[in-house]
Order: C-alpha cells, then structure tokens, then sequence
C-alpha cells in the first residue's frame, strides 16, 4: 500500500530531525556571518531591492506624522501671535497712559507753580463738562461749596486767565469763561501799560477790545494782563495776545481781535484763585457846605 501513495503524501524526515538541521544551520550561517561578513553583499544588495517597498509602506506614515505635526505648529503658532498681539496691545495701552500721566503731571506742576503768590486761597478743580447751553461759554467743575470753592474766585490754568466762578452748588461749580459773551475783563497793555477792557464774543470766538480810538498805541502781538483796577481779577493775570488790529478811515474805532491765553480744552484741571484783598471803600460823598464863621463886632 506504500508504493501506491502519491509523492505529496510521503512523509520525509521527522520534524524534530528537521528542527535540528535548520537550527544548526542558522547557527552556522549567524556565525560564519559575523566571523567572516559573508552575508553583507547580499544584505546590501536586498535592501535596495527593498528599499522601493519599503518607501511605500512608511510614506503615508510619515505624511500623517507631518501633517500632524504641522497642525501642532500652526495652533500653537496663532496662540503664540494672539498672545504676543495682547501683550503688544497692552503695552501700547500702557505706554499712551503713562504718556498721558506724565503730561497731566507736568500740567499740574506748570498750574501751581504760575499761581500767584499774592492771592489767597487756591483750589485745584478738575472740569467734567460744558455748559448746557450751546450759545454760553461755561463750564462745570468737580467742586464747590464743601471744598471751600465760592462765588468770584478766578479760575486759570498755567498759562492765563480762564475765567471766573459764577455759581457754586455742594459738589460742583460753574464757571463762566473769558470768552462768553458780554464778558468783560479789565486788562493792561503790557508793553506800555495802556490800560482797557477785553470782551468776549462767544465760545470758540475770539475776544475783543472796544471803543479804541484809531490810533491807539495796540499792536498785533500785544499781551493783555489784568490791570486789577475792578477789585476782581489780581493783576498781572496773563489774558489775551493781539492777534489783529483794523483801523479803518472814516471809523471812529478800531477793531482789535485777541485770542485767549488759556487753553483748558487740552488739559483737565483749573486752579481757582480767590480775588486781591479787600480794598479801602469808596470816599463818600461830601456833606453839606460848612457854615460860614460869624462875624465879630
């Protein structure tokens, strides 16, 4: 029955006897391999034969790794600008606050230091806001009669008169500008002590001095200063420089434009002053004739 059965069903050796020979040959070949380097043509030959496979398999790999890693980057890139842009932002935020700080700082230092000596109380008041009235040259204050802030005080900043204060309520004050109209300050030519009055004309309007002849001694460039004569304003106050005179023929007065010295609408803080002492009162008026002295016999 044996010399019947087809080749595909004869057994050879057993399977241990094989395990034995193919043991020992792997054995042989590992040692022969690293003794005498008998397989590394070979190797080297396979792997550029494989190398082509080999790219193929770990491609797509690799263009998922990058990809991934790309996205990583990019995320945390934009994180990073978003922050950075933050960081810049607050920085400039910072840096035009400190700007301002230090402006109102030097404002402040420049407001006491051209208060006058002369006068009595000073009072810093910062303005929160115009006037209502649109046609009116007023502004309202952040103090009034409980920080000691009266009626009649003065109010400048560093570089002139502003105005004055006109009506006081607990916490606030309004003050009526130079520049409202019908406002009259007496003012003194400082180059030759011309004395005169400047009115106003109306907010973002420029002063006047009225009734001059045509020939009085004003020059465009002129600064006016409170002469002090009203009882009012100290004197010596910056007001007004000259900015234009016309003197026309046939006029019985010239036309003299100033603008105002002070400048409050770039800055928040006013310094109110009060008025020069209290003068003398007027002479009063005199009594009746003296009786002529009798005559002696």
């Amino acid at each position: 029955m044996h010399a019947n059965q087809p080749a595909f069903f004869k057994q050879g050796p057993k399977p241990l006897t094989r395990l034995m020979i193919f043991s020992a040959l792997s054995f042989i070949l590992l040692v022969s391999d690293a003794k005498l380097h008998l397989m590394d043509k070979l190797r080297q030959q396979l792997s550029v034969l494989v190398y082509p496979l080999q790219w193929l398999a770990t491609t797509p790999v690799d263009a998922v790794l990058r990809a991934g890693d790309f996205m990583t980057r990019q995320t945390q890139l934009i994180a990073e600008n978003r922050r950075l842009n933050d960081e810049r932002l607050k920085a400039s935020a910072d840096a035009m606050r400190v700007k301002a700080l230090e402006a109102e700082v030097a404002q402040l230092r420049a407001l006491t230091a051209s208060a006058p000596h002369a006068v009595g109380r000073q009072e810093l008041v910062k303005i929160l806001y115009n006037g209502r009235d649109p046609y009116s040259a007023r502004l309202i204050v952040d103090k009034g009669s409980n920080a000691g802030v009266a009626g009649g005080q003065i109010v400048i900043d560093h570089r002139g008169v502003a105005g004055q204060v006109i009506r006081v309520h607990p916490l606030t004050s309004e003050v009526r500008l130079i520049s409202d109209r019908n406002h009259l300050v007496p003012v003194m030519v400082e180059r030759n002590q011309l004395r005169t009055i400047v009115y106003g004309m109306g907010r973002n309007q420029p002063l006047q001095v009225r009734y001059m002849p045509p020939n009085v001694d004003i020059r465009e460039g002129d600064i006016l200063s409170t002469s002090g004569i009203d009882g009012l304003y100290p004197a010596g106050l910056p007001v007004a420089r000259v900015s234009k005179v016309e003197r026309q023929n046939g006029s019985a007065f010239a036309r003299i434009f100033c603008e105002p010295l002070a400048h409050f609408e770039q800055h928040n803080y006013l310094l109110a002053i009060s008025g020069p002492a209290e003068r003398a009162p007027y002479p009063e008026s005199a009594s009746a004739p003296a009786e002529a002295p009798r005559k002696t016999h």
